[in-house]
Order: C-alpha cells, then sequence, then structure tokens
C-alpha cells in the first residue's frame, strides 16, 4: 500500500505514515502562478493499493481540487485501487434542500470524487450518515466516540458526570457516548436556530444540577452554539461544562468566543489542522485520531473488518 498527502493536513498524515510505518508517497503537490492545482508523482503507483489522504477544510475549495487532481493523477498513473481518505468532509452540512431552489452540495462533491477516480471512501463522524449513501462506490464512516471517551474516563472518570447533546438531532451521537461512559445520563439542550451561524437556546431537557457535563457535537464552527449551552447548563445548576467535538473548525472568532465562554474545556480532534499551534493559554485542546485512522486504513488494505474497530 502506499500513502499520498495533500496539504491540508500534513501533521496528521505524518502521524499515520508513522504509525503505519509506511513513508509517503514522493510527489509534489503545488500551485501555479494563477494558483491552479498541479501534482505529480515521482514514483512508480502501477498495480498499488494508494491512500490519498486529504481533509476539505478550509480553504475548503482549493482542498478539494487538490483532492481530486491527485486521484485522478494516480487513475491514470494506472493504481490499482484509490481509496479518498477525509478525515473531515466538507460541504457535509448541505445534505438536504432546507428551501425552495437550494443545492444539495454534499451529493454534487460525492458525484466529483467518484468521477475522479476514487474507488473507496475513508471518512470520520460524518455531519449526517445518509451521506453515506451519496457515494455510488463503498464508504466507511469511522466514529470518533473511541478516542472521545478513552480521553473523558482518563480525565473526568471520578466526577458525576452527564453527557448533553446540543441539539435534538445529535442525541444518537450523545447516547452512543453515553452508553460507553457506563451508561452515564443524556440531557438535551433545546435550541432554535433563526439563521445559519446563529443559535438562541431554549431550555434544558433534564437534571443537571451538581453535574459536570459533557457537550458532544461532530462539527463547532462559530462555537456559538456551544457557548450559548454552556451558559444555559451553567444557569440549571451544572458544575462545569466540557465539549468535545470532532471537527474543531473554528471559523471567525470562535476560538476567543470560547475562551470569554463558561466552557471548562473544549477538545477537538486533528481532523482539521488550522495551520498554526492553539496558544498556550487557550481553551482548546486537540486529540489525536491518527491511530484510529491508520488502523482502518491497515484493515482495508488488508481486506480485514473495519466494522471491528468499534467492537
Amino acid at each position: 500500500m502506499k500513502l499520498l498527502a495533500g496539504n491540508s493536513n500534513l501533521p496528521l498524515v505524518r502521524s499515520i505514515s508513522d504509525y503505519l510505518e509506511v513513508p509517503l508517497t514522493d510527489a509534489s503537490v503545488r500551485r501555479f502562478a494563477d494558483e491552479e492545482v498541479f501534482v505529480e508523482i515521482n514514483e512508480n503507483v502501477r498495480g498499488e493499493d494508494v491512500f490519498v489522504i486529504q481533509s476539505t477544510s478550509y480553504p475548503a475549495n482549493d482542498n478539494l481540487m487538490e483532492l481530486l487532481i491527485c486521484i485522478d493523477a494516480l487513475r491514470r498513473a494506472s493504481a490499482k485501487r484509490i481509496t479518498a481518505v477525509l478525515p473531515y468532509f466538507g460541504y457535509a452540512r448541505q445534505d438536504r434542500k432546507p428551501g425552495p431552489r437550494t443545492p444539495i452540495s454534499a451529493k454534487l462533491v460525492a458525484n466529483l470524487i467518484t468521477t475522479a477516480g476514487a474507488n473507496r471512501v475513508l471518512s470520520i463522524d460524518l455531519h449526517a450518515g445518509q451521506i453515506q449513501g451519496f457515494f455510488d462506490i463503498p464508504t466507511d464512516n469511522l466514529f470518533a466516540s473511541p478516542v472521545i471517551a478513552t480521553d473523558i474516563h482518563a480525565r473526568l472518570g471520578n466526577r458525576q458526570l452527564m453527557v448533553v447533546s446540543p441539539d435534538v438531532g445529535g442525541v444518537v451521537r450523545a447516547r452512543g457516548l453515553a452508553k460507553r461512559l457506563n451508561n452515564a445520563p443524556l440531557a438535551i439542550v433545546d435550541k432554535r436556530r433563526e439563521k445559519a451561524g446563529e443559535s438562541e437556546v431554549m431550555n434544558i431537557i433534564g437534571d443537571v444540577e451538581g453535574r459536570s457535563c459533557v457537550l458532544i457535537d461532530d462539527i463547532v464552527d462559530s462555537a456559538g452554539t456551544l457557548c450559548n449551552a454552556a451558559a444555559a447548563l451553567k444557569q440549571q445548576g451544572a458544575v462545569e461544562v466540557f465539549a468535545y467535538c470532532t471537527h474543531g473548525v473554528l471559523s471567525g472568532g470562535a476560538a476567543t468566543r470560547v475562551a470569554k465562554s463558561e466552557l471548562t474545556e473544549l477538545v477537538v480532534t486533528d481532523t482539521i489542522w488550522s495551520g498554526e499551534a492553539d496558544p498556550k493559554d487557550s481553551k482548546i485542546r486537540r486529540l489525536s485520531v491518527a491511530p484510529l485512522l491508520a488502523e482502518a486504513i491497515r484493515r482495508i488494505a488488508d481486506e480485514s473488518s473495519v466494522s471491528s474497530l468499534f467492537d
């Protein structure tokens, strides 16, 4: 097997490479003067099982084009099988028509990846599980919950925990984490979103008084929802509020908003690389999903079970 790295998250790719003890494929992924993407693979990949690792995070369109062109280059170089590894799948929030005359961009991106020549897709915590059905090729959707649960056990295991879903749509995810945390009790934040990027917390369903609350979500973007939820939980008597999210998009002033919020800590995984280290006094901490992704890649290459990772 071979590993090909895009430029979106090189630290994660290097960690995967170290875990698997497989060197990265020698390739050049660069830009022309007008910002066109150019890819050149400098070693033979004919008949190889190649994994292209690229998050389609900010700048989403640039990173998506890199991924598509890498896949096309591999297909034309006669790679036997091409697996697109997307730790973070951009455009996933556009998985349905929220109103008339709007696109379903997640399906469009799935079509682009398939048409480019990918034979398989591997991702972590897709925003909606049905996105797997947008692809006409095998798709593996990994869960970050084992990594998150292990960290919670290690750091918060001796506290009275309550898992909290920041909205009704995330109840299944929260219930799954609560089960891993020795069937911890569950609460739900009832919120009403007036427009994209803004949320208003209405009330808390569940008794959180005296509890250490763990908010769980798949994506933290502006962090408005989490910060509002933390404030509401504190008002209802929660002792402290931690937030765990798989994908730390953290756009705009999200880091500043978290720093000023009632959150004790925001923990995200390294599916997205911001390009710089978090400040030392930041409330934001990162967990690595490199071992999880690397083990899934190994199992796909060996034609063994991926789902058994979560048994």
